[in-house]
This record gives C-alpha cells, structure tokens and sequence, in this order.
C-alpha cells in the first residue's frame, strides 16, 4: 500500500526530531567532552583527521570544512586545522589498489597524525572495518579517539569518547550526526577562542 506523500514528509520528519530529541538526552555529556578534546588539541598544535564511509565520508569532509574555513559569519576566527581523510582520491584508489581498502584510513593516519592530534571516526554501523582499523594505528601512534555512531557496533568501547546516537535507521543517524557535528564544531571554535 502507497503512503500519501504528505504522510511519508511529516513521518520521517518527526522520527528525525525525535531521535535528535533522544540524543539530546543521551548525547550531550559525550559531545561536550570531544569538544573539550578537540579545542584542548587545537590550542596545544595538534590537528583533527576525520574519516567514515558514503555519507560518513561526506560528513568527514564537510566537518573539516567547518574548521578550516567557518561555521558561522557571526562568528569569525582563524581557520583550524582539520582533516577530511575521505578526500584525496589518489591516495584512496592507489592504497586500496596496491594493499586493500580496509587499511586506507589508518595509512593517513600513520602518515599525518601524531601523539596529541585527534581522529574522529564517524561510522552509522559502528563497526566499519577501515574506520576500526584508523582508530587502531590512531591508539599505536597516541593519538586521543573520537567516534560517532548509531546504537551498536565495536566502535564506542575502542574510543576515549564515544558518541552513540541511540538509533538504528541509517538515515536518523546520519542526520543526528551532521546536528552533533555541527555543535561540536561551535563549541570547539569558542573554546579556541577563549583560550588564546
């Protein structure tokens, strides 16, 4: 049976609301610390790497444009250094043709992070086996972890802080994830600011 158009708008509206209403509740502890992490790495001159698969990875680099460039023109600040590891295709199709896909994040990480930068892995499974396998090379090399997920998943117990939304539909996820992203992003910036 065919949903009226109108139904099927107002249904996937309220559900988002809703899950964005339950990690308000379940969320906020949790995205206040990354925050605090992040803007503590920021002001000591470490970087942020962020990676994740399909919309994760368009959430990856659409979080470091935040960053580098501005959230908001009300608020204006020096650019900080993040980085998108889902962006340079060169490096993704060489590594996964040469090795295997599974390892094409933790290749960047070993490459460009440090003790004292951040990797922020954002994952609506919560078990993507690249993601899994960054935070892994991320803890060898002593970075601190961030990651962001759905309700399951290895991810939340192998992170200094996890952000689990507690919901299940893909798409809820990933919207909650671009809202936690970007508050994530006005506090770090303001944190920043506050402490130069």
């Amino acid at each position: 049976m065919n949903v009226p158009a109108a139904d099927a708008i107002r249904d996937h509206l309220r559900r988002s609301a809703d899950a964005k209403l339950k990690a308000a509740s379940a969320c906020a502890t949790s995205i206040e610390q990354a925050a605090t992490l992040i803007a503590d790495s920021f002001r000591a001159g470490g970087k942020l790497l962020i990676c994740g698969n399909g919309g994760s990875a368009a959430d990856a680099q659409h979080f470091a444009a935040e960053f580098v460039c501005r959230l908001t023109s009300d608020f204006e600040r020096p650019g900080l250094p993040a980085l998108g590891l889902t962006t340079d295709t060169s490096v993704l199709t060489a590594y996964a043709n040469d090795y295997a896909f599974e390892g094409v994040f933790a290749r960047q990480v070993q490459a460009l992070g440090k003790r004292g930068d951040v990797l922020f892995g954002i994952s609506t499974s919560g078990s993507s086996r690249n993601v899994v396998a960054a935070v892994a090379e991320a803890r060898r090399v002593g970075m601190a972890v961030v990651t962001l997920t759905g309700d399951r998943g290895v991810l939340p117990q192998q992170a200094d802080i996890a952000i689990a939304v507690p919901e299940a539909v893909t798409a809820h996820i990933q919207e909650v994830h671009l809202a936690i992203e970007h508050i994530i992003c006005h506090l770090v910036e303001r944190l920043v600011a506050e402490g130069r």
